[in-house]
């Protein structure tokens, strides 16, 4: 009777904090305003250009404009929360020649701004937009680059997404941060990942918005459900040791950034069942890059997300019309509502992973010519308890669960390991759950 009462206690409150939950991430929805995201993406595009290397004294063109707006944004934001956003630029000299789109010396000036947690303040949830655009020539700082959804899209997203979470108070730090220099090589992305190494931030996810806003593609297909999650399959500087044993043991796409970007599609699938999430297993796209990238370079989970169907008229184009097809990157081909739902799909995404706890470190796994399955993990605390993740090896989502509560070693009856893959993410008391980490040691007990 004791057993059946606790049993009883449990559901009854995992049932009340789902419905929380659910409400919560509802309300961040509704928040997004499309008038905001509107008004944010023309006054971006109207900087004329924000190539890296362009003006940097003017008060209305040129990248210096556009990140002295932007910083006043986020500023702005920050007063009406109580001064709850830390502002600030991060910036990296680049000298000439490092590549062939650097030709003179620049500061490569990012725009932070930090919402602390309360619990995890050294735990960071990061989304990102970029500040930059360009025209057909890399090295063209002086023409008209709107960069209307390449990228004030992501940009105006992440301002967005800060003016809603600011409202709420998170156990992990949130940051909103708009990079530079990403056409030129994803200089903004690697100084704050460096930034972020020598400051010693325990990053869990990086979400980098790149383009969010069109639904009509060059390939004919108009489209304003479907978005494209990137993500690689295993950390870009795993060692030797955890190389030889993926052979023997499995998890060639169970990286730290892949289980973000399960975790974003089954948020979404939960909570936006309107969006069509595609998982799209690659860095980026085909020979191209991101600013999650140079994260992903020094082992920070780091994921895209975008826009599935791409025009290429309007992408890194000279402003103009040839044979009645307007080419150049501006505000008339922007869809609102689509990057309205790009950016709630970033918000409440933040917002579960910075109210979960962290994941099980330490994660084991046994059960060789066994029926069964053990795995074990290190205590987090704050936790109500832990799920035990499984799937197929073949099928791309987590597919079964077992809750578990006051332990942190559990054996699965009955199912065989060779035939599944694993996972344990932790469950807070209130409700939201850490992404699944894959197990990266063998019990041989």
């Amino acid at each position: 009777m004791k057993y059946l009462k606790l049993l009883i206690f449990v559901l009854i409150g995992s049932f009340s904090q789902a419905q929380q939950e659910k409400n919560i991430l509802h309300n961040i929805i509704e928040a997004v305003s499309e008038n905001r995201l509107n008004e944010d993406i023309k006054t971006l595009a109207n900087f004329g250009t924000r190539h890296t290397l362009s003006d940097t004294l003017s008060t209305t063109r040129g990248i210096g404009a556009a990140r002295r707006w932007i910083k006043t944004e986020f500023e702005t934001i920050s007063k009406k929360c109580n001064n709850c956003l830390e502002v600030f630029y991060q910036k990296n000299l680049v000298k000439s020649g490092e590549n062939n789109r650097i030709i003179k010396d620049v500061w490569v000036v990012n725009v932070v701004a930090i919402q602390r947690g309360t619990k995890h303040p050294n735990r960071f949830i990061v989304m990102s937009g970029d500040i930059d655009s360009r025209v057909s020539d890399p090295n063209n700082f002086i023409s008209d680059s709107p960069g209307a959804n390449d990228n004030a899209s992501g940009m105006a997203g992440t301002l967005e997404s800060a003016r809603i979470l600011s409202n709420y108070s998170f156990g992990s730090s949130i940051v909103y941060v708009g990079l530079s220099g990403e056409e030129q090589g994803l200089f903004g992305g690697k100084g704050l990942a460096e930034f972020a190494l020598k400051n010693k931030w325990d990053i869990a996810a990086v979400l980098n918005n790149d383009m969010i806003g069109n639904i009509k593609g060059v390939d004919g297909v108009i489209d304003n459900r479907t978005f494209r999650i990137f993500s690689e399959p295993v950390p870009a500087n795993e060692t030797d040791q955890q190389r030889k044993s993926r052979r023997y043991y499995g998890g060639e796409v169970d990286g730290n950034s892949r289980q973000l970007a399960r975790y974003i599609h089954k948020t979404v699938q939960t909570y936006m069942p309107e969006m069509n999430p595609m998982m799209v297993y690659r860095l980026d796209r085909f020979g191209r890059g991101g600013h999650h990238r140079p994260f992903n370079d020094v082992g920070f989970a780091g994921v895209r997300i975008m826009e599935a169907h791409e025009n290429y008229t309007q992408q890194h184009q000279d402003i103009r019309e040839e044979n009645g097809i307007k080419y150049g990157d501006t505000f008339e081909h922007v869809y609102i509502p689509y990057v309205k739902k790009l950016t709630a799909v970033n918000a409440i995404n933040l917002a579960s992973l910075a109210w979960a706890p962290p994941g099980p470190n330490n994660v084991g796994i046994g059960g060789i010519v066994e029926p069964s399955v053990i795995l074990e993990w290190d205590a987090i605390s704050d936790v109500v308890g832990y799920k035990i993740y499984w799937r197929d090896t073949t099928s791309p989502n987590w597919e079964h669960s077992r809750f578990v509560t006051g332990v942190t070693k559990f054996k699965l009856d009955g199912i065989v390991i060779d035939n599944s893959f694993f996972g344990v993410a932790s469950v807070g008391v209130n409700g939201f759950e850490s992404p699944v980490c894959f197990p990266n040691k063998i019990i041989r007990d």
